[in-house]
């Protein structure tokens, strides 16, 4: 209801409070600057985020033979190891990673894992219990020095300590040898990214090999030796290198690999080496090992071997798939004069797919990464369909496998869409810009997600992102605070992985590129950021200041609020009251206050009255003077004092008057603890709409409670907080004035459950052959 200046009356509306508090380490101080929260700046870090005059890292190349058993399942090798001492410090033991370690029977990731006994149990959970027995891990054979001399050595679970014989002095360098072999695992009965699929009907495996080879840990300014024991969730804390690694297979193998291949001469028949050399000037994929080959070869197992040599500059880690059923396409992509191998390997089973849209993404994937960050450096780039998803420099591991007769769901492409971009953009986080997963798994993972969603819409306009509009997140924030973790926790101890670490890290991205700071300021500050830490290795810190820094935008609030607290947004608008100037004209204000007196009049009683005679309308001679005066009626003395005002009224103040202003007072409450701009879209009597922003510091003296008057011309007929959906608001019965219903629906469903990638059921594909 409108108000003059000399009335108030308000419309209450209730604010809507949680059940659980959510972790918040700053109330009351949620615009301090963070402060001791970060590491104290040095000449290896700046307060500006970027590396220091004094920044340094650790160096290791490595010389690899391998051989992959394809009738054990198992992988021998030998490696040399080139290590350099780049740090001011002298080292008198190094540090490797022996991942394949979280495999033994004896490894803490199974005795870690709580379980309990359900009235109904899945065979897999009961194995789970029940733990195994495979002889699995790794088998370290001999660690010398580059003479051939015992290096000792000391295995401690997942990682090995190498004791040397005199310190490793700065700038010094050292070379020594490892022997290894271990099990492959089965990985689909299993789990994890690397090991094994078996396929009976043909007797055939296809190979992920990743995390195989004792891996030097990161030595550097921040923690020293990074040798925090692998557990499976968090994932790898790596030191660049240059590879050379020759990888010995059953010469009926295809293997893609990390790198580019040495010798194709020597692994490809003299069809396919033409294939490969056209493909590389392709714009569109060449085929280089065809489907009709793939499945001539499908039940013939060669017994004789090859060996695919492969090297790589300047990466972190090496990984490789090998089997005799994989098809193999490819062609070139021009990033700014950089030429590109984008490539595919994937079996018969995937074809309907990967051979329509895997290396298309790929490319896709590099352009719009490029654009976002810095051009991509590597001269390959491969998508492998193994029913995975995980990714190293150059290769990663996806699936996308169509039903027998070759259809598919829409979820099946759309998912397989976006593992490939996901995968394929791990290139940038953490392989180029190399975070510490082990960590920090929001660094690389809630990074990578936020530009998967850019690559995504960039992709198709319509696409069905799941990770990236504000609204998906909200079913998350508002959950019960006993399972939300805040972002910056480390990678073991997240609650619900996928929300936290993807999902709400690359959200809170989205929000700052577009509600927060625009997408010119963001861009700017995320592309600086991608640049100065290209190849080294960055804290979260480091991010941080530098989104500052480079955008010139003060972002410590937001940081707090979403990386370091579980506080959700919900801005409620609890009251409005409406003013307008009071005109002193007798002839204006006077109906209105006649029309007020009468509602304020009018009530069950005077309305179930109507029509029943009083005392006074039957007898006449009762009704005087005051029966029929009307004290609302503009007197001559009330338009004499009105003139009277007006003469003396300043020139200012006339012209204020005659605007005729209507004056709105919102109270707004913060309900769930995160600051956030206010968003407000403003509906008028013409049906016309203006949207106003605010920015978050309104909040800055009051984290609680604010109010704001807004004044226009036009009157107000709805408001509208946070109309479109743009900051992840957890309540939206709460943003309309006047109130509105926001429906719900809900469904009766039966749950079935195939495997990752695979669509379960009729697809529409199916049924419309079927019609047809």
């Amino acid at each position: 209801m409108m108000k003059r200046l000399t009335l108030f009356l308000a419309l209450l509306m209730p604010a809507w409070a949680i059940a659980q508090t959510p972790y918040s380490p700053y109330k009351g101080r949620k615009f301090e600057q963070l402060g001791n929260d970060l590491a104290t700046p040095n000449v290896y870090r700046t307060g500006s985020g970027a590396p220091g005059h004094a920044y340094w890292q650790q160096r290791a190349n490595y010389k690899i033979a391998v051989t992959l058993n394809d009738d054990k399942q198992r992988i021998d090798g030998e490696e040399t190891i080139h290590y350099f001492n780049q740090s001011p410090d002298p080292l008198t033991y190094l540090w490797l990673q022996l991942d394949q370690n979280v495999r033994n029977k004896n490894s803490d990731t199974y005795k870690i894992a709580p379980s309990k006994i359900r009235p109904k149990m899945s065979d897999a959970s009961i194995r789970r219990i029940i733990g195994h027995d495979l002889d699995l891990g790794d088998q370290i054979v001999s660690v010398t020095d580059a003479e051939g001399n015992a290096l000792p050595y000391t295995i401690n679970k997942t990682m090995m300590r190498v004791d040397l014989a005199s310190p490793l002095k700065p700038g010094e360098d050292l070379t020594f040898n490892v022997k290894w072999g271990y099990n492959v695992q089965d990985r689909i009965t299993m789990g994890g990214r690397a090991g094994y699929e078996y396929f009976p009907d043909e007797d055939n495996y296809l190979y992920t090999i990743c995390q195989w080879f004792p891996r030097m840990c990161v030595y550097d300014d921040v923690n020293g030796w990074q040798n925090k024991q692998f557990l499976g969730n968090g994932e790898f804390a790596l030191t660049f290198g240059d590879y050379d690694v020759s990888i010995t297979v059953p010469s009926d193998h295809i293997v893609s690999a990390t790198g580019e291949l040495q010798n194709p001469k020597e692994v490809l028949n003299d069809v396919q080496y033409q294939r490969w050399e056209e493909a590389e000037k392709s714009e569109k994929p060449i085929e280089i090992v065809t489907l009709n080959e793939v499945k001539k070869k499908a039940k013939k197992h060669a017994k004789d071997t090859k060996t695919w040599v492969f090297k790589a500059k300047n990466v972190r880690d090496f990984a490789f798939g090998s089997s005799r059923k994989f098809i193999w396409d490819a062609q070139g992509v021009n990033l700014d004069g950089h030429h590109v191998m984008a490539m595919s390997f994937y079996p018969k089973e995937a074809y309907g797919l990967y051979h329509k849209y895997s290396t298309a993404v790929i490319a896709h994937t590099l352009r719009t990464y490029s654009k976002y960050t810095i051009p991509y450096p590597y001269p390959v780039a491969q998508s492998v369909e193994a029913a995975n998803g995980m990714e190293y420099p150059m290769i990663c591991f996806n699936y996308g496998r169509t039903q027998k007769d070759g259809t598919y769901s829409e979820r099946t492409k759309n998912g397989m869409i976006s593992v490939i971009i996901h995968e394929v953009g791990h290139n940038y986080f953490p392989m180029i810009i190399n975070s510490d997963e082990r960590q920090w798994t929001w660094m690389d993972e809630g990074l990578n997600t936020f530009l998967e969603f850019l690559t995504e819409q960039e992709w198709d306009s319509n696409f069905p992102s799941t990770r990236g509009f504000p609204a998906d997140i909200v079913p998350y924030m508002k959950g019960n605070p006993d399972g939300i973790v805040p972002i910056m926790t480390n990678s073991e101890q997240i609650k619900q992985f996928g929300n936290n670490a993807y999902g709400k890290a690359a959200t809170a991205l989205n929000i700052l590129r577009e509600t927060v700071m625009g997408r010119e300021l963001f861009d700017f500050a995320f592309k600086t950021y991608a640049q100065r830490w290209a190849f080294k290795h960055p804290q979260p810190e480091d991010f941080f200041r530098t989104m500052e820094d480079a955008s010139g935008v003060d972002l410590d609030w937001f940081w707090k609020g979403w990386f370091y607290s579980t506080d959700h947004v919900d801005i409620s608008i609890d009251n409005v009251h409406w003013y307008k100037f009071n005109t002193k004209n007798p002839e204006i204000e006077n109906p209105i206050r006649k029309e007020k007196h009468r509602k304020s009049r009018h009530n069950m009683t005077t309305e179930r009255n109507k029509n029943v005679a009083s005392e006074v309308d039957q007898r006449p001679d009762l009704r005087d003077f005051y029966n029929s005066y009307d004290a609302y009626k503009t007197t001559p003395e009330q338009k004499e004092a009105y003139q009277t005002f007006m003469a003396n009224l300043k020139p200012e103040n006339k012209a204020l008057l005659k605007e005729n202003l209507n004056f709105y007072q919102i109270d707004f409450s913060n309900v769930g603890g995160l600051v956030m701009p206010i968003i407000l879209k403003f509906e008028f009597a013409d049906k016309t709409f203006q949207t106003i922003r605010i920015p978050a510091e309104i909040w800055k003296k009051n984290e609680e409670q604010v109010s704001k008057v807004f004044t226009f011309k036009k009157e107000v007929t709805n408001i509208t907080l946070d109309p479109m959906l743009e900051t992840a608001d957890t309540d939206i019965k709460n943003n309309y004035f006047p109130r509105q219903a926001v429906p719900s629906r809900f469904e009766i469903y039966q749950n079935s459950r195939g495997a990752r990638g695979a669509s379960t059921g009729q697809n529409p594909m199916q049924k419309a052959k079927k019609h047809k």
